[in-house]
């Protein structure tokens, strides 16, 4: 299926099932991802379970982007990688297809956005290689079990996400600024919150920087490059987390002929339990 409209206007349109979506088991959630019944964010679905970011190359770049996520573990940290040709995530969980198992995909060509669908088996090739990166999704249940209000979450909007000034260490052609992801935080919540996710270094980890986001180039939060605007009250400060965008900035600058990832905020649900995010090892 293809999606019509750009990013951003996409991200107003999400669908009407996300509460529906909050409520049944992970197996549930993807069956009806898989169908198409739902395109919209995965923050909040899932709860309990590790989701991933999407990155799928020609097996021509797999080599060079697996150096980039190996030198920039903090926003690419690599939960999982198929065989060529595979889209069977045989090492995340039963039966996930990575063809049709995400909410919403970006099909990249010579590293401009060309659209979005919602299942890529028509343009899956013998040679691509998919990638999963662990996303910030996966500690948020964590957070709210711990009393930390998280907006997009109460408000059904995609986390706010922002290039920044900090620079990926390159590889091969992938290089470009670190993305990160944005929740506005009371100052004690988020001195407690860089403690509750330093357990989940598959997940990005702690946050990178805490307040004023001029410091690493980020000119007006309220202007996300991926991402809704997320309002910040008075008594609250923005805290950053690394991002499993990033590559998508890097394919930008690498410009393949063709890549696919998830639309931001349209995750992978795998089967990995949540707190594998710092044992991950045993699966991978």
């Amino acid at each position: 299926m293809q999606v019509s409209g750009t990013q951003s206007e996409y991200s107003k349109t999400a669908d009407n099932g996300f509460d529906d979506l909050r409520a049944v088991s992970t197996e549930r959630a993807r069956a009806v991802i898989r169908a198409g019944a739902y395109t919209g964010h995965t923050a909040g679905i899932g709860l309990g379970f590790l989701q991933g970011n999407l990155v799928i190359l020609p097996a021509g770049y797999a080599l060079d982007f697996f150096r980039f996520c190996q030198r920039n573990p903090k926003p690419c940290p690599l939960v999982g990688v198929s065989n060529t040709g595979d889209p069977m995530m045989r090492n995340l969980g039963e039966d996930i297809d990575i063809r049709s198992d995400l909410p919403l995909y970006n099909i990249y060509r010579n590293g401009e956005l060309a659209g979005q669908v919602t299942d890529i088996s028509e343009i899956w090739q013998p040679d691509y290689v998919a990638f999963v990166l662990g996303c910030s999704f996966t500690f948020e249940e964590a957070l709210l079990a711990d009393g930390i209000r998280l907006p997009h979450i109460d408000t059904n909007k995609t986390v706010s996400m922002y290039r920044t000034s900090i620079q990926t260490t390159p590889a091969g052609p992938f290089a470009g600024p670190v993305v990160v992801s944005m929740r506005p935080m009371a100052p004690a919540n988020a001195i407690r919150a860089c403690t509750i996710t330093s357990r989940y270094p598959y997940a990005h980890g702690e946050p990178i920087h805490l307040g004023d986001g001029l410091q690493i180039g980020i000119r007006d939060l309220s202007k996300p490059d991926y991402g809704d605007s997320v309002p910040i009250t008075d008594t609250e400060i923005p805290v950053f987390w690394a991002c499993g965008v990033t590559p998508q900035a890097a394919i930008h600058m690498a410009k393949p002929s063709i890549c696919i990832t998830h639309a931001p905020g349209s995750m992978l649900i795998t089967d990995i339990p949540s707190w594998a995010g710092g044992t991950l090892q045993q699966y991978y």
